[in-house]
């Protein structure tokens, strides 16, 4: 965590914000950790956040040792933690101390919440340039070893190598410097490549902060951790992953959580949510992957779209019968150039709804063709709940409250109103390729909620629900807002 003498620059935005509901104030967030169906993130000062859904968030996390900007991870059947003791300039200068302890549940309700004493794992000695702070692990699924950088611009970013089943730093590790110019660093893996993501610019000051994510990549975990244009980490290169926005800003201290395959999403905190008097309080944000590069999605915004299926380029429809739009028309070869041109109005609702049958229409696939059975509205519906990133969304035919469902037959079709049950509630989550995928918080006859069956492609002009595939393009659909 950078200290509040850091040199400061203004930001602005200007678009609605994108923080999590409830009370989720937390600075230097660990990597989101699932426990007991319930979700956790600790920060700096102790205690952290809890999220029934993964949506809202409220205190009650707890963490001994204070300190800062920790970090969480589930090894085998325990969680380990760590944290920073002192240092970045809180309360001692740069002398800092890395601790770990281990907890067998996150739940402080349990019986079994009883955290192990802390052990010491690096320290700073406040003389040397280098801050033992902001700690991040990896375990790294192709040996199983288990990897920390820290550091803050004070200095260097180091890594050293820990015991994942004692959590004590390997006998004989020598930390190594790999990185400069940034702090609040964490390592992920993917496709053989290691990333190094760090926290740039200036924290602590509200409004005021420029923090944002950059990150490079090496095929070796001690690096070096090249960019995209070739600039080593150590020399102060980093490709940027996510800035200010959506009248928030200074995203600081990447998390990654796998969801599915091909659902991610990364968590930070944002330094100042311009709709929260400039409070810094945890963000979720899709993570996607552009040519093996890391880059924040945008979460889902309420709109009237085309849903358009990745299989075919198809629109998800109405089947009702199309309606022609009546026009003028000219034989192409024979224009007059000279003639006045003059626009062609849209077909309404009202032109078309009293053709349509009154209860329940079943849906299809089809060209596009700025048809009012074409056009749907995707609105929240907070009071329902959410998940990681994301509240519920109903979605309706444009001007009507028409609403699509699940049916006990793992179909889709449209009920003539939108009553609120869970078969009409709609989880929407962006891929990894950029693409979405629509599910039902439930279907009838199930048991719970849905986390299986999608919105599907069975055939061109067929939609229906089936087991989600992230290799198929079945599975996957695109909002266009024309």
């Amino acid at each position: 965590m950078r200290k509040l003498y850091s040199i400061l620059a203004t930001v602005f935005m200007t678009t609605a914000a994108q923080a999590q509901i409830g009370a989720p104030y937390i600075h230097d967030p660990s990597t989101i950790a699932e426990c007991d169906g319930k979700y956790y993130t600790f920060g700096t000062g102790g205690g952290g956040l809890i999220s029934d859904d993964g949506w809202s968030w409220h205190g009650g996390a707890e963490r001994p040792g204070g300190g800062a900007a920790p970090d969480v991870l589930k090894i085998g059947d325990r969680f380990l933690v760590i944290y920073g003791a002192t240092g970045g300039g809180l309360g001692g200068g740069h002398n800092g101390r890395i601790l770990t302890m281990w907890n067998k549940t996150l739940d402080p309700k349990s019986p079994d919440f009883k955290y192990t004493n802390a052990i010491e794992v690096c320290a700073s000695d406040g003389m040397e340039d280098q801050d033992a702070i902001d700690p991040g692990m990896l375990l790294d699924p192709t040996t199983g070893r288990l990897w920390v950088s820290y550091g803050t611009y004070f200095g260097t970013i180091r890594l050293i190598e820990l015991d994942p089943t004692t959590g004590e730093r390997v006998k004989g590790n020598k930390e190594k410097d790999i990185a400069i110019d940034c702090e609040a660093t964490d390592l992920i893996y993917r496709d053989g490549w290691y990333y190094l993501l760090g926290t740039h610019g200036t924290c602590c000051d509200g409004v005021n902060s420029t923090y944002n994510i950059v990150v490079g990549r090496s095929k070796n975990v001690e690096g070096p951790y090249l960019d995209n244009v070739g600039r080593d980490m150590f020399h102060g290169g980093g490709k940027m992953v996510i800035a200010a926005g959506d009248r928030v800003c200074g995203p600081g201290h990447f998390g990654r959580t796998i969801i599915d395959e091909g659902v991610e999403i990364m968590s930070c905190h944002y330094e100042a949510d311009f709709e929260r008097s400039g409070r810094s309080v945890l963000g979720i944000r899709p993570l996607l992957w552009k040519n093996g590069w890391p880059i924040a999605g945008d979460r889902f915004k309420e709109g009237t779209y085309e849903i358009e299926s990745e299989r075919r380029g198809y629109a998800l429809e109405l089947m009702v019968d199309f309606v022609r739009i009546q026009q003028d028309r000219q034989a192409f070869w024979r224009i007059d150039p000279n003639e006045p041109t003059k626009p062609i109005a849209d077909q309404t609702l009202a032109e078309v709804i009293g053709n349509w049958p009154k209860g329940e229409i079943p849906v299809r696939t089809s060209d596009y063709m700025f048809r009012p059975h074409q056009r749907w509205t995707v609105t929240a519906v907070p009071e329902k709940g959410g998940y990681l990133s994301n509240p519920y969304f109903k979605i309706t035919i444009a001007g009507t409250d028409r609403a699509l469902a699940a049916s006990a037959d793992k179909e889709v079709s449209t009920v003539p109103a939108f009553t609120g049950e869970d078969n009409q509630l709609w989880r929407i989550e962006q891929l990894t390729d950029g693409t979405f995928r629509i599910m039902p918080k439930a279907i009838p006859g199930m048991a719970g909620d849905n986390k299986r069956y999608v919105l599907y492609s069975a055939g061109d002009s067929t939609p229906t629900l089936a087991e989600y595939d992230f290799n198929s393009d079945n599975s996957k659909w695109n909002f266009r807002n024309h």
